[in-house]
């Protein structure tokens, strides 16, 4: 078994801001990664440096891998994405602009959806793209779209915004004569145990 210890000068806010992030107490933590609350609170205030054992229980309890939690695998605390460099798809009338990068560990994913008149970001009966749990704001920043959610229409106008659980199947429709535009967040679900 490995003794080798973490370096804890950042990693016991980062777990602490994880923690916190996802509405789990010391307790809750501690039965989910099997280590102590007393040693998770040590950790978390910098007074003692975990091994690496503990360290990646702690990393499994947040729903991270250890390089994850570590960030060993970002280039930085700081990641720019320049308007050219926008991962892009498009289909059907519907184009998508990620605004947000690819990064480990990411809970909140930010995207622009252009929707062409007549057109959907899906179709009734798919299944949700989203993970359990997962809740969604959109905001309208051009035309109208309408939310078909739950057996329910809600329609929007620019500048209207929406809250909802992404989980359950949904799309936006475009029926306007012109295009729309809406920016969506959707945060991650918490997976418990």
């Amino acid at each position: 078994m490995s003794t080798a210890t973490v370096d804890t000068t950042h990693v016991g806010r980062r777990i602490r801001a994880l923690r916190e992030a996802m509405d789990l107490s010391l307790r809750d933590l501690a039965e989910r990664c099997g280590v102590s609350a007393p040693m998770l609170s040590q950790v978390e205030r910098g007074e003692t440096s975990p091994t690496l054992v503990v360290a990646e229980r702690i990393a499994r309890g947040l729903d991270l891998t250890l390089s994850q939690l570590l960030r060993l695998d970002e280039r930085g605390h700081i990641v720019i994405t320049r308007e050219g460099e926008r991962r892009t798809r498009s289909r059907r009338g519907h184009r998508t602009e990620e605004l947000t990068p690819p990064l480990p560990g990411q809970r909140a994913d930010v995207s622009i959806h252009i929707l062409d008149p007549g057109a959907a970001t899906g179709r009734p009966g798919d299944p949700p793209l989203h993970e359990p749990g997962a809740r969604e704001t959109a905001v309208v920043l051009e035309g109208s779209v309408s939310l078909l959610i739950d057996d329910e229409r809600h329609d929007l106008e620019e500048g209207d915004s929406v809250t909802f659980d992404a989980d359950l199947p949904h799309h936006f429709v475009n029926e306007s004569d012109g295009p729309a535009r809406f920016l969506a967040v959707v945060a991650a679900g918490l997976r418990r145990s």
